[in-house]
């Protein structure tokens, strides 16, 4: 009997980690349409490759190398599919409750949900680099974050590493539930610093300092790409519980699935409201942004807040949002598609309310894990922009610009019914 109890621990886990990886997996799909949407017709196809190439290549470096540094091991998943029944079943029968206890999962499992989780976190970089960078450099860089800068953060995080062989965070009292820092705050310190190399988009800004809107060409597909991003958190954010095969568990993963949704509707509606207040009408793209900055804010501690709790974080995200972007553009650091402010500043928030409602962690660890996080990806990035800028240049020509980067990079439209000929 506890036989049987163990296999069907073990299969309700793994079958939940693999759905829950393949939920995040399809936020890839949400980041491409959201970016497409809100960048203009002429970037359309440059950007949608952009975000498939990135997901295989986020795949194939974590394989490679990324796994392993970030939780020990060989590097090529080596062994990664043997289980060790008799020895698993040996410390399974050891336990008082039964189904209590640890997760019981298979590691390739494991793998999938990881490695969708180090693609979310390079999508965010994309957007916010988008309409002006080379495609060859941006891959050039992919390889380098998925590879090694983010897996060296997830080390000292998630892994259980110490920092440099110097503290733990854990001892700090550290606390990032599904990745408001690790993933979210990691991938816009990267985008920061692609962005400082990088430079505005011409005609963003004037010669007065004022700020030029560009709209982007489809905003329907942004809407799509939101909706997406806000199903796919649901693994997200369910899948960190790690467990589904007792009450407990269950109970905690509906709690996070309820959270989750409360957030992003607070933090859309935060937007909304502010943006209407600032601005004297809706503004569609602050109201998308507002529900994924609520989505960025309860991903460091969905599994504590009551609803309400998470509805007021997300309110407070979706408000933090538009601020942010407003005064980024006020500094002249030019983010298509504000993916800095919403998964940067706002999954700072996200840190900082944790200890808001778990005991468990402290604002001095949480402090200690963000300043971590951005110093180690921002700088490490920075260093990796400016060598590939010296070696084959991050910016396309202003002539390439200016027509479009899908002809120069990718020599196709994505609208070519629409193209004056």
């Amino acid at each position: 009997m506890q036989d049987q109890i163990f296999h069907l621990q073990y299969a309700m886990d793994t079958f939940y980690f693999l759905v829950c990886g393949a939920l995040v997996m399809w936020m890839a799909a949400g980041f491409a349409m959201l970016e497409a949407g809100l960048v203009r017709a002429k970037n359309t196809t440059e950007i949608l490759t952009k975000n498939v190439a990135l997901f295989a290549i986020s795949c194939v470096m974590y394989l490679v190398c990324g796994y392993s540094i970030m939780y020990g091991g060989e590097w090529f998943l080596t062994g990664i599919q043997d289980v060790d029944v008799a020895s698993t079943l040996t410390d399974f029968a050891g336990r008082d409750g039964g189904f209590e206890g640890g997760s019981i999962y298979s590691g390739a499992s494991d793998f999938f949900f990881q490695v969708v989780f180090v693609a979310t976190a390079m999508s965010i970089v994309s957007g916010a680099v988008a309409e002006r960078m080379k495609l060859w450099a941006f891959l050039v860089f992919a390889v380098v974050m998925t590879g090694f800068i983010y897996p060296m953060e997830g080390n000292w995080t998630w892994g259980g590493g110490s920092v440099f062989g110097m503290f733990s965070l854990g001892d700090l009292g550290f606390t990032d539930f599904a990745g408001s820092g690790i993933v979210h705050m990691a991938g816009a310190s990267a985008a920061l610093a692609g962005v400082l190399v990088l430079g505005a988009r011409k005609g963003k800004y004037g010669p007065n300092g004022e700020v030029r809107a560009i709209p982007g060409a489809n905003l329907p597909l942004a809407t799509l790409g939101t909706f997406i991003l806000w199903l796919g958190w649901f693994g997200f954010n369910g899948g960190s519980v790690l467990k589904l095969g007792d009450i407990a568990s269950a109970n905690s993963v509906a709690m996070v699935f309820l959270n989750t949704n409360a957030a992003a509707a607070g933090g859309a509606i935060g937007a909304l409201i502010l943006a209407r207040i600032l601005f004297g009408k809706a503004d569609l793209t602050m109201l998308l942004n507002g529900a994924l900055a609520g989505l960025v804010a309860i991903t460091a501690g969905p599994d504590t807040p009551s609803a309400l709790g998470a509805t007021l974080i997300g309110l407070v995200g979706g408000m933090i949002v538009v601020v942010s972007i407003l005064t980024l553009d006020k500094l002249k650091i030019d983010d298509p598609v504000g993916a800095i402010s919403v998964h940067g500043v706002v999954g700072l928030w996200g840190l900082l309310a944790v200890p808001l409602t778990n005991d468990g962690t402290t604002f001095g660890g949480q402090i200690a894990g963000a300043l971590t996080i951005f110093v180690w990806v921002f700088f490490s990035s920075l260093v990796v922009w400016l060598i590939i800028k010296a070696i084959m240049g991050v910016r396309v020509s202003e002539e390439e610009e200016y027509e479009g980067v899908d002809l120069s990079e990718c020599g196709m439209e994505a609208y070519p019914e629409f193209s004056k000929n």
